[in-house]
């Protein structure tokens, strides 16, 4: 192949080099034509197309960072609205957008949804085309930094509404082919107007049937499925509301439900809190892969009544239908929408009611809270080592 053909069979190369002209120095980017087989010079004020630039934001203060990015308060200058100004992290991306970006990216701009945060544009740096940012509605605190610092918890009723919030924006994203996959308490934001947002998409996924193999290391640990614990292979929209359970038993019980230390510290919690699975109950789970070096300890006990005494039986039976063991049998967001404990008393305070908390944005967490991945990471899935966890991988394990 000769190396026209070679530069002809990239759609997207480009070029940079360095010009020198009235005593500084300034970057020349080009791009390859399709046409001719050649590189042309990119004028200056054409290099962002119609994304307009970051410079037209003016940063506030810095509000957290997530897995995939640094977030900040930002004011439009154009607008004079205030934003949430999400900076995306390209520290090991020497070819364009990191995948995570470019799937969040692709998944908001196609989802319209009152609890889904709004991805209003995306606009980047003058200064290197490195530096892409995204544009989104600003919500006042997110639900993690709330219940770290909050002094009164918040009550059943102000629970059941942003239940009610959470499974109405999973019922969207389900309804239209997206798993969510690292659904928790920081992804969770909340306005001033009790209207609850699911954020942080950089792990989502669409998926289609018959499910694809995808990634079983993802969903933060104390909010992963006992699924993907055991390295299933296929991913469905159960996992999500596996989550959205450990979210709802943490607002109940004003702590973290299941905060295990590790993945196998965590299928222990899960065993202790509902007992062990079988296959009667959750036909296939004996072939599941980490069942090769590992056997669960035998709890025949459902401990949920016992860690929610004064919870009414159609909270149990939410909980527990959120909790079932096997995904094909877990709630959907539909079904726990319809579930009788929000039709009982205390009812669902509306969201205009809900408290706020226009301080809490910027306190320092007081529960470390582990991330789905390391923050620079994104490599593919590696089962992990049970047998090394307890010093003999000659055996299988009993746990």
């Amino acid at each position: 192949m000769s190396e026209k053909d070679r530069r002809l069979s990239s759609a997207s190369s480009t070029s940079t080099a360095t010009e020198r002209g009235g005593g500084q120095e300034r970057e020349k980017l080009q791009l390859l034509s399709l046409s001719t087989g050649k590189f042309m010079d990119i004028p200056e004020k054409d290099r962002i197309g119609k994304c307009r630039s970051v410079q037209e934001f003016e940063k506030l203060n810095r509000l957290g960072e997530g897995t995939y990015g640094i977030v900040y308060r930002a004011r439009d200058t154009r607008s004079g609205e205030i934003v949430a100004l999400k900076k995306m992290r390209m520290d090991r991306e020497k070819d364009g957008l990191p995948i995570s970006g470019l799937r969040e990216i692709t998944l908001l701009l196609n989802v319209t949804h009152r609890n889904i945060v709004d991805l209003k544009e995306v606009v980047v740096g003058t200064k290197s085309l490195e530096s892409i940012f995204l544009v989104m509605e600003y919500c006042e605190q997110d639900l993690a930094s709330l219940l770290d610092n909050m002094d009164t918890p918040f009550s059943e009723a102000q629970v059941k509404c942003i239940m009610l919030q959470v499974f109405n924006g999973l019922e969207y994203l389900h309804d239209n082919f997206i798993i969510h996959r690292d659904l928790k308490v920081s992804n969770l934001l909340m306005t001033d107007k009790g209207c609850i947002k699911i954020a942080d998409f950089g792990l989502a996924r669409t998926f289609g049937l018959p499910p694809k193999p995808m990634t079983p290391r993802v969903v933060t640990l104390w909010y992963r499925s006992p699924e993907l614990l055991l390295g299933a292979k296929t991913q469905t929209t159960a996992v999500d509301m596996w989550a959205a359970g450990c979210i709802f038993g943490e607002l109940l019980a004003h702590k973290p439900l299941l905060p295990g230390r590790s993945e196998i510290h965590q299928l222990e919690l899960i065993v202790e809190l509902l007992g062990t699975p079988s296959e009667a109950i959750w036909p296939g789970f004996s072939q599941l892969p980490a069942l090769e070096q590992i056997s669960l300890k035998k709890q025949p006990y459902n401990n949920l009544k016992h860690r929610f005494p004064w919870l009414s039986e159609a909270g149990l039976r939410l909980l527990n239908f959120l909790f079932m063991y096997d995904p094909k049998k877990r709630g959907s967001a539909e079904e726990c929408m319809k579930s009788s404990y929000f039709k009982e008393k205390p009812l669902p305070t509306e969201p205009e009611l809900m408290p706020t908390f226009p301080h809490h944005r910027n306190r320092r967490r007081s529960v470390q809270r582990p991330e789905a991945r390391p923050k620079d990471q994104d490599t593919a899935y590696k089962r992990p080592d049970f047998g090394q966890a307890f010093s003999s991988p000659a055996k299988k394990m009993k746990l």
